[in-house]
């Protein structure tokens, strides 16, 4: 199966936002790469989608919704850069790293908690749950 990619050339570039480490855009992917990874692989990449929510305490995580109908939950490597809380949905390119993971009951909780969920909402957390992840070393946001 061959996953879908895209490149920006230059002059597209210039209507994006950098936040993090500088990239340049090349050999993009759009979400195919989750439908081959497990719990233990990661890969090395770029990737792009629609973002669909941003922690609103300090900018230090988004949600991705996929061209595939997926959605990724995107942390920034070691805390290096956030983006502005106000960010509305706008198309993203990160650059990082992809894998798999189970996140704990205590951590969703905390980024429901970030969201502004109410005790009853975290509550109802009470399993862990599979998620698509990305972590960032740059992101470029369409403004």
């Amino acid at each position: 199966m061959m996953i879908g990619s895209i490149t920006l050339q230059a002059q597209d570039m210039a209507g994006y936002a950098p936040y993090g480490k500088s990239f340049t855009a090349t050999d993009v992917k759009t979400g195919e790469l989750y439908e081959h990874l497990t719990a233990s692989d990661t890969t090395v990449t770029q990737l792009s989608g629609t973002i669909k929510e941003v922690c609103k305490a300090k900018g230090c995580w988004i949600k991705v919704d996929l061209a595939n109908g997926n959605e990724v939950f995107v942390k920034f490597k070691d805390y290096g850069f956030f983006v502005p809380t106000d960010t509305g949905v706008s198309h993203v390119i990160m650059n990082g790293l992809a894998f798999v993971e189970e996140m704990s009951v205590d951590e969703q909780r905390h980024y429901a908690e970030d969201e502004g969920a109410s005790k009853e909402e975290l509550e109802k957390i009470t399993s862990p749950k599979k998620t698509l992840r990305f972590e960032a070393d740059g992101v470029l946001i369409k403004r």
